[in-house]
């Protein structure tokens, strides 16, 4: 089988110790998938460049930053700040009534002497301007690396803020460095908004089919796109979490009819805690790729079991693929036989092969940066999945039925039948649609990255901006999924065509390959990555 002859090429440059660590982190699909196991959420290790985010990117940078009417005080060196600000391009626009505060990175810029006497004083004073300056009606504070290590009781701050000024002062413990990777943060800022925002709303009347978005971060107008088809079939959204997302919005998040869960590993804490606080259930969606919209959108209307829902649902549908429809034909035709590796964070490095196979194009390696084993084997395996070490760090938040608020939307009976016709709370996981033969890896460092290149020479790399220009600089034509460079949107029917005409556009505009990679060139570098074999 031609992936597990090059997995284990690829393994044996390996010194011993390292490949002992690292070889559970990959498999090779094949028919006994159901058997297969990957390890996921271990730390990275120490020593390797890894491609992974850090906890406080997953807080912040990720679920909290999007939300477009909060001010969000970064507690730390004014570069993490600017690494969680702007370079997502989480677009949002407002109405009249509503503030939009994203185009400002606010930080307490911590210096030498604050790490050494501590950063209270500054964050205080940060929390003072911002009100006095912006008037907001929410404020997140997220801590970074010095502040936990320091000790600076940001929980305190943000509690004395909240009474002096009497609007909501939300402090996330989010250090960098605690938890495995980004996932760690997006659970703990799950738990403060299910704590401090979802349910707080006074109520607000809605149509009949009242839906949240959850995990979809409107990164290059993606979340406008799904809003708009979403909203054309007939359907009242409440609230997106956390893209184009509101404070005011959020807090009437738990008057929705159904949570359309679009990244599982993001937003999934909420989900289940939403559904068993308020009995909202939630639903796996896709938006990527047009035949997994098509089945997200007629399993939407299959929920809600209204006929007039399900015969609008069919004819936008037919609208909205007619329009692209040709467009994509032609695009495959030029993409067809193409192969690609994909390694993004999220649900990404699953949804997007639904998309690129839509294109004729196959997806011969993939893998998370943060994944658990559930986003890899799907959701039956977790009660099976040890605890480990860093799950110490993370409060494990316990909800309870809200006496006002939950709500029995159907029958036992009922639920039961349509979990087996629709995705239900339950997330299948990547593993299960992946090719016979393509290869999974869970947290790709740099030189597995750059040896799978050179044993498989795929024709494009989808990843982030850590490792797009290995590839690149190696003649592959990269596209990062991360900000999406450039574009967008990519979701939907009319997302679609606009990823399949800049796929094409990057293919047929090779400009790396007219670079000389270094190590064809340098014999010495040459040597030191690849034992002298030729590139």
């Amino acid at each position: 089988m031609r992936g597990e002859n090059t997995l284990k090429r690829a393994l044996d440059k390996y010194p011993a110790r390292v490949y002992k660590n690292r070889k559970s982190h990959m498999l090779v699909k094949d028919s006994s998938c159901k058997t297969q196991e990957i390890a996921a959420n271990t730390r990275s290790i120490p020593g390797i460049i890894s491609n992974r985010g850090c906890c406080f990117a997953g807080c912040k940078g990720v679920v909290l930053g999007p939300l477009k009417d909060v001010v969000h005080i970064v507690h730390g060196p004014v570069g993490c700040s600017y690494y969680t600000w702007g370079t997502r391009r989480n677009k949002a626009r407002k109405s009249i009534n509503e503030k939009n505060f994203l185009q400002y990175c606010f930080s307490t810029d911590m210096q030498e002497s604050d790490i050494v006497f501590g950063g209270e004083k500054k964050l205080r004073n940060a929390i003072k301007e911002a009100v006095e300056i912006f008037s907001p009606e929410a404020i997140t504070i997220s801590a970074t690396c010095p502040v936990g290590l320091i000790g600076d009781d940001i929980h305190a701050v943000a509690a004395e803020a909240e009474r002096e000024y009497g609007i909501k002062v939300m402090a996330f413990s989010c250090e960098g460095y605690k938890g495995v990777s980004q996932s760690a943060g997006h659970h703990i800022a799950n738990n403060g908004l299910m704590k401090n925002v979802i349910g707080t709303g006074k109520g607000k009347k809605y149509g009949s089919y009242p839906i949240n978005i959850l995990g979809e971060y409107n990164i290059g107008g993606d979340g406008w796109e799904i809003s708009r088809v979403l909203e054309k079939i007939g359907y009242d959204i409440v609230t997106i979490m956390t893209g184009d997302g509101s404070y005011a919005e959020l807090k009437n998040a738990h008057l929705a009819g159904l949570n359309l869960v679009q990244c599982h590993r993001s937003i999934n804490y909420i989900a289940e805690m939403i559904e068993k606080k308020y009995g909202t259930h939630w639903l796996k969606v896709n938006f990527l790729g047009i035949s997994s919209t098509i089945q997200s959108l007629k399993n939407i209307a299959l929920y809600f079991g209204d006929e007039s829902l399900i015969s609008k649902t069919e004819e936008v549908i037919q609208e909205e693929y007619g329009m692209v429809k040709d467009q994509l034909e032609y695009y495959k035709s030029r993409l067809q036989g193409r192969t690609a590796f994909i390694f993004v964070g999220g649900s990404r490095a699953h949804h997007y092969q639904v998309l690129l196979n839509d294109l004729g194009i196959e997806s011969i390696l993939a893998g998370y940066e943060f994944g658990h084993r559930d986003d890899y084997e799907g959701r039956e395996v977790i009660p099976d999945i040890k605890a480990d070490a860093d799950t110490k760090n993370i409060e494990e938040l316990k909800v309870e039925k809200d006496k006002k608020y939950f709500r029995v939307t159907m029958s036992p009976e009922k639920l039961e039948e349509l979990k087996k016709t629709i995705p239900l709370s339950y997330y299948g996981g990547m593993l299960k649609e992946m090719a016979q033969g393509s290869i999974v890896v869970d947290d790709l460092n740099h030189h597995e990255t750059e040896e799978f290149i050179r044993l498989l020479k795929p024709d494009m790399f989808f990843s982030g901006i850590k490792d797009k220009y290995i590839s690149q600089k190696m003649g592959v034509y990269s596209k990062q999924l991360h900000s999406y460079d450039y574009s967008g949107p990519y979701t939907m029917f009319k997302g679609a065509g606009i990823f399949a005409k800049d796929l094409d556009m990057g293919m047929y505009t090779p400009a790396w390959r007219f670079v000389t990679p270094p190590w064809k060139t340098g014999p010495i570098l040459e040597a030191v990555l690849f034992g002298g074999e030729k590139a």
